[in-house]
């Protein structure tokens, strides 16, 4: 079972912060093969989603006021570690998030920036895509909403 927590920045303790930077790396430098600067500025003004499997984080997203990126919320830096992929820990990764955004965000839209391959899984979740396939950090992405 994997359990969530949400946290400010500031509540974040260092080896949390850590621990999300690591897997951030891992998945969106190094597995994905995509060098970009993962630091951009937006962190401090965000919640952070951690999810715990067996004492270690494995899931993680990061929910960003309106205004920050878009002109509302939105959820980005959605990741998972490839040994718990198998367990569907991302969809509950975004029910929760979504929940969260909801209720700490006050948000009655979500806007994200998708990877293209992603697509079917945000359209289960309720997203809807707008616009066309843009490149970001070489990689297909489209924009999708939650309303």
């Amino acid at each position: 079972m994997i359990t969530f927590i949400t946290k400010t920045f500031q509540e974040l303790t260092n080896k949390e912060l850590y621990q999300l930077l690591q897997l951030r790396s891992e998945v969106f430098v190094v597995e994905q093969n995509c060098v970009f600067l993962d630091m951009d500025d937006k962190d401090e003004a965000s919640y952070h989603v951690l999810g715990f499997y067996q004492n270690k984080l494995v899931a993680y997203t990061r929910l960003v006021p309106k205004d920050v990126i878009y002109d509302v919320a939105s959820i980005g830096r959605v990741v998972t570690h490839s040994s718990v992929r198998k367990f569907g820990f991302g969809k509950q990764l975004m029910e929760y998030s979504i929940s969260e955004t909801r209720q700490k965000l006050n948000a009655q839209e979500i806007l994200i920036g998708a990877q293209l391959y992603l697509h079917a899984f945000y359209t289960s979740l309720g997203f809807i895509q707008e616009g066309d396939v843009y490149l970001e950090d070489n990689i297909e992405h489209i924009k999708m909403r939650l309303s």
